[in-house]
């Protein structure tokens, strides 16, 4: 297993993770203000993120510091490209659900959950494209 795709596993991990966490925060006050679940969650993410980068580095300082490969970059580009669809889709359903039931706190969270579908569609994406022959 790549390196890359060590990495895409755990970030995708660590977004499904803090998804249901943020989700769970706003579940527990949904008319609280949008900065309260917002935080946690932005600071969960980053020290995660940070330390499982750190992890994966140590594990494997070579695989780490080289640059991708040409089919790394076909991969990367092309979940890219996928999950910015995916976030396309949701943004309009959040829009959507915006005309039927008119809340911008609403609207807020179901952009914020789009962004985090979106994330571990892209990390998803990756995965299947690394385990795939393109």
């Amino acid at each position: 297993m790549s390196f890359r795709e060590k990495s895409a596993w755990v970030m995708g991990a660590i977004m499904l993770a803090t998804g249901v966490f943020y989700a769970q925060l706003v579940a527990g006050a949904p008319q609280a203000p949008v900065i309260g679940p917002l935080i946690p969650y932005v600071l969960a993410v980053v020290v995660l993120s940070v330390v499982a980068q750190i992890g994966l580095a140590i594990a494997s300082p070579r695989e780490a510091n080289a640059p991708a490969d040409e089919r790394e970059k076909i991969v990367i580009d092309r979940a890219g490209h996928w999950s910015g669809m995916v976030m396309g889709v949701l943004a309009v359903a959040a829009c959507a659900t915006y005309v039927a039931l008119p809340s911008g706190g609403m609207l807020f969270h179901h952009i914020i959950g789009a962004l985090i579908v979106a994330q571990l569609a892209e990390y998803v994406f990756q995965i299947v494209l690394f385990r795939r022959p393109i």
